[in-house]
């Protein structure tokens, strides 16, 4: 397996505090990694330096080979990236924000028109295309966050808390997508919820205080003890986590 995304001791100090500490992994084609920490563990700053949202202090991150320092607009274009929050315009409707996206991504006429077709039907979104994003419910504007994350295909997908603010069914189909998309891409979640590790992670990176605590599957992880839950309490966690 290559790995597609590449993160070699990446730092970053915000004055005296430390949020990411010589943090080091790789991600291969096929898997899906779970991020896994408490709120401040340096989870979103570890993925807002490898989307090229927040420059490293020390360090390197690369998606697909391509620095993403030096060589930012090669290394995005091989990413798709579900910030927290998934930040729109929120007076467009969702058709007209993920034309625009398409628009910024080089897709023209019908490739365009296909590709954002394709994005709405993967997150089920044909049934509010034409309604303001604004209207929308927390779960729905999720899914339009992660439509666009998806619109280009690409190989590398980071995705922040994707299932936050959906129902079980929505949950459910989410995580049937990301299971469908894995062996083509290399895939990063940040979450907190321990089911959806073991239901569609290969692996899992436990980070805390800006640190790699632990580097394993799911299931030798779950090995340490009765449950992930008695892992994150051996790695003294916030129990907030689980």
């Amino acid at each position: 397996m290559s790995a597609l995304i590449e993160i070699d001791r990446l730092t970053k100090n915000f004055g005296g505090f430390t949020a990411v500490d010589d943090v080091s992994f790789t991600v291969a084609r096929g898997e899906v990694l779970g991020f896994l920490g408490p709120n401040g563990a340096g989870k979103s700053t570890t993925m807002k330096m490898l989307a090229g949202f927040v420059t490293p202090s020390s360090g390197t991150a690369r998606i697909c080979g391509e620095d993403v320092v030096d060589r930012p607009v090669a290394a995005k274009r091989h990413l798709g990236y579900l910030p927290e929050g998934a930040p729109t315009y929120p007076e467009m409707t969702v058709a007209a924000f993920l034309a625009f996206v398409a628009h910024v991504r080089g897709f023209r006429g019908s490739e365009a028109a296909d590709r954002i077709a394709h994005a709405m039907r993967l997150t089920t979104l044909e049934g509010v295309r034409l309604q303001p994003i604004e209207t929308l419910s927390k779960g729905f504007k999720r899914r339009v966050g992660l439509a666009q994350a998806l619109l280009h295909d690409p190989p590398v997908l980071v995705l922040d808390e994707p299932t936050d603010g959906l129902d079980p069914n929505q949950k459910h189909e989410v995580r049937r997508l990301i299971a469908q998309m894995a062996p083509n891409k290399a895939i990063i979640i940040s979450t907190h919820i321990l089911e959806e590790v073991s239901a569609i992670c290969s692996r899992a990176i436990i980070i805390a205080r800006g640190q790699v605590l632990a580097d394993s599957t799911p299931a030798e992880l779950a090995g340490r003890g009765s449950s992930l839950d008695a892992v994150f309490r051996d790695l003294t966690l916030p129990k907030e986590v689980a």
